[in-house]
Order: structure tokens, then sequence, then C-alpha cells
């Protein structure tokens, strides 16, 4: 299966636009928004996967935010600060990660097979023992263009690329 990783998606709707390109293109099932979505706006864009997404602190509109996934179906569901998931027999810790220090504990503790967090606007790709953490970047000036991206897993050979949402 190949899970596509999204964050700090803030509105930028042509941003999300490229993202759903490319996990259609990638073959994506299964979306994971570390968020950062900010107002319900991007959410019906995803309507083709199964999308799990958890809240950021720039996210204000959460009964707007609900109401949207609620309209995904049910598969999908907004978790609200933190999401434990699995996919394939893989565990995912699921957060948006304003603190790093969070984030590195959650990791050391090698409780979940990845990571996935955002809020720093910086893409990374990192194991961490047994655990792989990933934030798969930013889609709002200043981020840098290298950072622009999403992160496509599979969970089959376990490996993580990263695509240009600028491409």
């Amino acid at each position: 299966m190949h899970v596509g990783i999204i964050s700090d998606t803030h509105d930028n709707v042509p941003a999300v636009e490229r993202a759903i390109e490319i996990f259609v293109e990638e073959g994506v099932e299964v979306v994971v928004h570390c968020g950062d979505f900010i107002a319900p706006l991007v959410v019906p864009y995803f309507e083709e996967f199964e999308v799990h997404g958890v809240l950021g602190n720039n996210d204000g509109e959460i009964s707007g935010l609900e109401s949207a996934f609620d309209s995904l179906g049910s598969e999908s569901e907004l978790h609200g600060r933190f999401a434990e998931l699995e996919f394939d027999g893989l565990s995912f810790a699921v957060l948006h990660g304003e603190s790093k220090a969070q984030v590195d504990a959650i990791a050391a503790s090698e409780e979940y097979d990845f990571v996935c967090y955002g809020h720093h606007h910086r893409r990374e790709h990192r194991e961490e023992g047994a655990t792989t953490v990933i934030n798969p970047g930013a889609h709002f000036p200043p981020t840098p263009e290298e950072d622009q991206t999403v992160a496509i897993l599979d969970t089959l050979s376990e490996s993580v690329r990263f695509r240009s949402t600028l491409e």
C-alpha cells in the first residue's frame, strides 16, 4: 500500500491540488495529514482517499474541519491532536509536532514503526532505532522550495520518497 503524507497545507489550494495529482500518480490509497489545514477549505480536495488528520496549532475552525471530515466518508477521520494508526501491520504515531522534544521522545520509545509530524516546515526522514521519523514538508511561503514536498510511504518495502508540489 502507498500512504501519502502531507502537512501544513495552510489553505494553499494549488499545492493541495498538486499533492492530489502526485498521490493519484503514486497509487496512494490513504492520506495522512499532520495538521495545519487552517480552515475546512482544503479537506474536500482529498475526497477520493481515506484521510486521517490531526489538528495543528493554527487549525481554528475545528467544528468546520470535523464536518468536512464527516463528509469524506466513514473511513476518513480527524483524530484530534494525536493519532495512532495501523496500515498493513505497521504502526504510526501522527501529531503536528510543535515540540521537537515530544516528537523525539515518541520516536525514541520505538513504540511505533513510523512517527509523522509537521509544524517545522522542513522535510525530514531519519531513523531513530527501529522507528522512522517523517516530516513531509510544508506548503506556504516562506517555506524553502526544497521543503515544499509530500512524502510517499510504501508499506511493503517501508521506503519513503519525497515529491515536490512545485513540479
